[in-house]
Formats: structure tokens, C-alpha cells, sequence
């Protein structure tokens, strides 16, 4: 049976969920999280894309993303960073689990409210007790004006 075509707007933001096949790690030391960061960045420049928000967690990465071309952004991503991780650790199969989800995001009150949705992943998951503590969300680049990487773009509402 096809899949259905996904829905895409020019112009909006979308709140992206990637998750790894069965709920596996995808992320098993600060190399593989950079990793992924450096692709992210790349794809970015690649599609002209804005980044607003974003958090990766052992098993699932959660991103939100403006882009005109989120399908091959998210293609791109993905093969990348699992031939990555294929190389890395030589492992075969199947790496994400189904194609990634995206949900439409309005540019008002409900971004902000997604953006701190996903910064807050880690302390619902009590693996910190602030968000702040979490090396790997836009937290910090986004509250305290730490952006090195350059990776989020301003919001503007």
C-alpha cells in the first residue's frame, strides 16, 4: 500500500520528530551527537532552512524547522547520519524507525510553546533537573544568547 503524500507548506514551521528503529539508541557518546549537529547544520545551509529549536535525546531527536523543502531536508539527514552510524559501529538494518513526523506550527504563541516543549524533554525524562543542564538542546543557545554554533535562527513572530 503507498504511502500518502505529506502534506508541505512554503513558509511554515514544523515541529519534526525523528525516532530510532524499535526506540534504539542513536546516539551512544558526544562524538555521535555532534555528529548529527554537523549534519543538521549542513542541511540547513544546504536547503536555505531556519532552525528555531531543537533537542536530541538518546532515541528520538525532536527539531523545529522552517523549510521550503523539509522532505529532502529530512532525506538527507537521515541517510547521512545513518550511514554515519552504520560506519561507525558497523551495524545493518533498518536505522529510523518509519518515516519521520512533522506537525504544522503557527507562528505565534504555539511555537514558543513547542519550542519549550522539546528543551523540556530531558527534564521530563529526569535525566537533568533544568534544562540548562542538557548539553544537547537549543536551551541554552536560545535562553542564554550561547549560540557557537550558530545553528538557531532568531525567532520573529
Amino acid at each position: 500500500m503507498p504511502r500518502h503524500a505529506r502534506l508541505l507548506l512554503e513558509n511554515t514551521c514544523y515541529h519534526v520528530i525523528t525516532r530510532g528503529n524499535q526506540k534504539n539508541t542513536v546516539f551512544r557518546d558526544e562524538v555521535d551527537y555532534g555528529q548529527y549537529l554537523k549534519l543538521l547544520a549542513r542541511y540547513k545551509a544546504r536547503f536555505a532552512s531556519k532552525i528555531y529549536g531543537w533537542c536530541l535525546m538518546s532515541n528520538h531527536i525532536h527539531t523545529v524547522i522552517e523549510s521550503n523543502a523539509l522532505s529532502r531536508f529530512m532525506h538527507g539527514l537521515d541517510l547521512s547520519y545513518a550511514q554515519y552510524f552504520r560506519y561507525r559501529y558497523k551495524t545493518i538494518g533498518h536505522f529510523w524507525q518509519d518515516r519521520f513526523k512533522s506537525y504544522v506550527i503557527q507562528k505565534d504563541q504555539y511555537l514558543l510553546n513547542c519550542i519549550t516543549y522539546i528543551e523540556y524533554n530531558p527534564v521530563r525524562a529526569k535525566i537533568v533537573l533544568r534544562p540548562e543542564d542538557y548539553e544537547w538542546s537549543s536551551y541554552k543557545s536560545r535562553i542564554l544568547a550561547n549560540d557557537e554554533d550558530g545553528l538557531l535562527d532568531p525567532l520573529v513572530l
